[in-house]
């Protein structure tokens, strides 16, 4: 990776077991930790920081905003620890990871509120080891082991839940939490709180701070861009963004919808082929995936190169924060159609509508499980696996639909949409603007829509929906729903398109078989999005460690069971 974060609790001796000071920008050595770092924009106000003085070290990771005129966001952290404590990390904004070493207390590396960066560590083979880049952090244990649940997670939902990493001896860090020396410590910054208070006023002055924090990234700006409401939000509040970027063909109907808002604008708007790039998940692609989550997501990743600008822009999880993507919808029976209607579901059933909201595909799970190692049904397994994680964030909210959210949040599984751009550009994360994250946090679900969001877009700038989503042209989702139905069944008329390009079709088309599963032609058969995942979890172990036994899941018998039916987790080599 361009960018990356590594260090162990231990000395600049313990470091230079596993890493060359030399593959960093810069090594600090505290008192309990030794980090290195390496990121071009080091030192970029709002971007990377560090600092050291005879109070201790203090590096942050990522994307971070501080008031006043301070532009070292390490260098202020120190110094707000030193007298505030804990309660400095209130104030500490944006999409990060953060390491603070003091020389009168224990280290410790936080996470942002909302676990926008991931902290991955070990306590293998010696001290505990951590970094940003699971990869990296995977090679220093001796002997890593595939993690069972976690491998059949990411096949069937797309994503890995919880802590659990594709390695047992593998973890990161929870949703708004610390690691230390020798324990993991839950913070208290997100949890649901709702109350009364002006929710559009609010969410729209929030945005208008948020998006003015990010107007200082430097250099020439990007934004990629959809037909739909989020990224949109960008434009009249950063106006020198130069250039948009969609992923379609020219005359496709979000291509077209994005251009004319791109115009509006004006900026220049560029259209990107939907062709092999698209799809083609090498390991420069899958390595953004963590090996917990799928490269699918990285839509844009194929045209990195063609992408000239120093900073990017883009409305990720706006649709989670401020429109209630997982809060759990009432819905009717349209044209054959589940709607959604203007209220929530007053008894949702918390498994049934994560499902809905992860990857999983119930036929095409079983149609895998016959392809995999493990004797498992899918269905029983993916649901036991989400009651899981839904209970274990029960103590961040107290009603059904917060949970639901919370557990979303926890378990997203497009971060690595963010992960590839913070890796290459100046990348902002609106969603992760602490403001914002408190206005999702005391906002009570029934006022997280699109509606309320829809109208605070409207006090950034009045004409801000002027050129509606293609596929949404009135105000009322039922009227939407069935002009989508009479466009789907009337001949003479070209029924919505669907946001993003044919993927069954680019992969058959470019043989993308042959050119990411060409050893594995027993699952050929199987959809593309079970390919890609299987592809993206054999290439990252790939990278990962040298040792082709904690790839034995790809091959049905090659894991021995006991004789209770159980995986044996001494595993044996993949068969020649």
């Amino acid at each position: 990776m361009n960018k990356e974060l590594f260090g162990v609790f231990g000395s600049i001796e313990v470091f230079e077991r596993h890493r060359s000071v030399e593959a960093f920008d810069d090594v600090l050595v505290g008192t309990e930790v030794t980090v290195g770092i390496r990121d071009p924009g080091l030192g970029t106000p709002g971007w990377s920081a560090r600092y050291a003085d005879e109070r201790g070290i203090c590096v942050v990771w990522g994307e971070a905003y501080v008031p006043g005129d301070e532009t070292n966001a390490a260098r202020w952290l120190l110094d707000q620890y030193d007298s505030e404590g804990d309660a400095a990390f209130d104030v500490l904004n944006g999409s990060y990871l953060a390491i603070v070493d003091p020389v009168d207390d224990d280290a410790f590396v936080a996470t942002d509120p909302v676990r926008s960066r991931e902290c991955f560590y070990t306590d293998e083979p010696d001290l505990r080891t951590f970094g940003t880049d699971a990869a990296s952090v995977a090679r220093t244990i001796d002997a890593p082991s595939a993690n069972r649940n976690a491998v059949l997670e990411y096949l069937h939902l797309g994503v890995t839940l919880g802590e659990k990493t594709a390695f047992e001896e593998l973890s990161r860090l929870p949703i708004d939490s610390r690691l230390t020396r020798s324990r993991v410590e839950s913070l208290e910054r997100f949890v649901y709180r709702p109350h009364r208070f002006d929710y559009v006023g609010e969410l729209a002055d929030r945005l208008n701070r948020a998006l003015e924090r990010r107007s200082i990234l430097p250099g020439r700006k990007g934004l990629l861009l959809s037909a739909g409401y989020d990224s949109r939000i960008f434009l009249p509040t950063i106006p020198d963004i130069d250039r948009c970027y969609t992923v379609g063909t020219p005359s496709a109907q979000e291509v077209t919808g994005a251009r004319r808002v791109a115009t509006q604008y004006g900026a220049n708007h560029v259209a990107f082929k939907p062709d092999e790039r698209y799809l083609l998940a090498e390991e420069s692609k899958t390595r953004y995936g963590q090996g917990i989550k799928e490269s699918l997501h990285i839509h844009h990743s194929g045209y990195t190169d063609e992408i000239n600008v120093d900073t990017m822009y883009h409305g990720l999880l706006c649709d989670t924060f401020f429109r209630g993507h997982f809060t759990a919808q009432d819905t009717i029976e349209l044209f054959g159609t589940e709607v959604p209607r203007n209220r929530l579901d007053p008894d949702p059933d918390p498994v049934d509508s994560l499902l809905g909201k992860f990857g999983y595909d119930r036929e095409s799970s079983e149609a895998l499980a016959e392809h995999i190692a493990f004797n498992e049904d899918p269905d029983s397994f993916v649901r036991d696996a989400i009651a899981a994680e839904f209970d274990a964030v029960g103590d961040r909210a107290v009603t059904t639909q917060n949970s639901l959210t919370c557990c979303g949040i926890a378990n997203q599984p497009s971060i690595p949409f963010h992960n590839h751009l913070a890796d290459n550009f100046f990348a902002s994360f609106l969603a992760a603007d602490i403001e914002l994250v408190r206005w999702h946090l005391e906002t009570p679900p029934a006022h997280r829509t699109t509606d309320t969001f829809l109208e605070a877009c409207k006090r950034l700038d009045s004409d801000l929906l002027h050129h509606r989503p293609p596929d949404r042209p009135h105000d009322v989702t039922l009227l939407n729903e069935a002009e989508r139905f009479v466009r789907r069944k009337t001949p003479l008329l070209e029924p919505f398109e669907p946001p993003w390009p044919d993927r069954e079709w680019i992969f058959d088309h470019y043989g993308l078989d042959r050119k990411l599963l060409p050893d594995l032609e027993h699952v050929h058969g199987l959809p593309v999005r079970h390919k890609l995942r299987l592809n993206d979890l054999n290439r990252w172990i790939g990278a990962s460690t040298d040792d082709d036994s904690a790839r034995s899941w790809l091959h049905p018998g090659s894991v021995a069971e006991d004789g209770d039916g159980n995986d044996d987790r001494s595993t044996r080599p993949l068969p020649q």
